[in-house]
């Protein structure tokens, strides 16, 4: 196992043929992908896999596997990657993003892995900013969003150009931020409080 970043309950890890079924749980299941414009077979998502770990291996960025630290058991992803969605965000913008098994939402996995990230591509990788972006109305994301100290920049959102005109209530994207100077401002709050 090589991990990337760890915490107290979790490590991100690279991917292994093990995870497949749970990468495919989660994006076949209904209620996970709810905000997507489609669902994975189980073929895409092995060539979605597939297309994950070369970018991963390639460039070191990448939705990494999310792992509970004691058992290993695979619970979904949460990663830091390059957008490819110019002109709407430029080109070397870094996202951060995640997607859990929904038999494991609801106990702040994200949000601690999401901290953890943040302070990864901040402090070890000198990334000047990191967004996230989310339709809308998925209020799950953008809560998880403002958790981690991430603030809206409304004059950023923007319409999705690769979701399809036959789904328009999934084209509307907010779009939050943070700068390396905001994350070093909430973790000097974090340690006086």
């Amino acid at each position: 196992m090589t991990a990337i970043v760890m915490t107290e309950r979790l490590v991100l890890r690279n991917w292994r043929d093990a995870d497949r079924d749970l990468f495919h749980e989660i994006n076949w299941d209904p209620e996970v992908m709810e905000f997507f414009p489609k669902r994975r077979s189980r073929v895409e998502a092995d060539t979605l896999l597939d297309e994950v770990i070369l970018g991963i291996e390639k460039t070191g960025l990448g939705f990494y596997a999310l792992a509970l630290g004691d058992t290993d058991e695979t619970l979904g992803f949460c990663g830091l990657a390059r957008t490819n969605l110019e002109p709407y965000l430029p080109d070397g913008t870094v996202e951060i993003g995640w997607r859990l098994a929904r038999r494991h939402w609801g106990k702040g996995y994200v949000t601690e892995s999401a901290r953890a990230l943040l302070c990864y591509g901040f402090e070890t990788l000198d990334l000047p900013e990191i967004v996230s972006f989310a339709v809308v109305t998925n209020h799950r994301s953008t809560a998880v969003m403002k958790r981690i100290g991430m603030h809206h920049d409304p004059a950023r959102d923007f319409k999705h150009p690769r979701v399809p005109n036959s789904l328009p209530h999934l084209q509307p994207c907010v779009l939050y931020a943070l700068d390396r100077l905001g994350w070093r401002a909430t973790c000097e709050q974090a340690t006086t409080t």
